[in-house]
């Protein structure tokens, strides 16, 4: 006799990403479309004048090679395309990855995976809220993608912001179909797992946020390691009531 799913197995099946075949183009509705409008969190996060970006981005690519400098001789990798290369620092538990130009000697942008002041000690260790900045010559190029390829790669859970520039969701939106993922809710420093359907209203609550999951994860062992609920379940209602209170 067939024995019936867990709550975590649930949450596993949950998180198997769609596949809409090329059939999907006929005459009926484009689900398609109906897909990327279902991933949208709230964006409207304007990008920085493209000036101050770009001075910014200058002083930091002189501190790379200015000696005594503690951006000076960092660790460096190239990314998949050579041209490109990635110096990378930790500091209080954040990485700071700099993407540098080699051939143009400049600064492309950067990513900073930030920890989350909204997690408890058990979530902390394996999630990073990544931000990034690229000049705009450098936008739509894969280089974000790749840096944040590198992080998941090596393990680390990714949760998006409390919002988003148009590009930053577009780059999550890519990555959402190489990566198992799904909505999860922040609150009392507890990740609670919302699934995929979530609804638009409830999507634009701040603490509503994606998560992907790193190399090495299941979404059980996930949960597990870091203590997160599943919407519905004792534990999760208790917390809203203690938030609502």
């Amino acid at each position: 006799m067939a024995m019936a799913a867990t709550p975590l197995e649930f949450l596993t099946m949950d998180l198997v990403l769609p596949n809409f075949p090329s059939v999907l183009s006929g005459p009926w509705p484009d689900l398609r479309a109906w897909w990327r409008r279902a991933m949208e969190l709230r964006i409207d996060v304007d990008p920085p004048a493209a000036g101050a970006l770009e001075q910014e981005l200058d002083t930091l690519h002189r501190r790379l090679y200015t000696p005594g400098d503690r951006l000076c001789g960092l660790a460096m990798e190239p990314l998949p395309d050579p041209r490109f290369a990635m110096h990378r620092r930790e500091a209080d538990g954040e990485w700071y990855v700099y993407v540098e130009d080699r051939l143009e000697r400049r600064l492309a942008g950067y990513t900073v995976f930030n920890r989350l002041i909204e997690v408890d000690r058990h979530t902390d260790p394996h999630v990073r809220a990544p931000h990034s900045k690229f000049a705009p010559a450098y936008q739509r190029r894969g280089l974000a993608t790749a840096v944040y390829g590198w992080a998941l790669g090596a393990g680390t859970c990714l949760v998006s912001g409390a919002r988003q520039s148009s590009g930053a969701h577009a780059l999550w939106r890519s990555l959402m179909h190489r990566h198992a993922w799904g909505y999860v809710d922040l609150r009392n420093k507890r990740l609670v797992y919302l699934g995929r359907a979530v609804s638009a209203s409830r999507r634009e609550a701040l603490p509503v946020r994606m998560l992907l999951l790193g190399a090495g994860w299941t979404l059980p062992a996930f949960a597990a390691a870091v203590r997160m609920a599943q919407e519905g379940d004792g534990q999760s209602q208790r917390q809203r009531e203690a938030t609502a209170a």
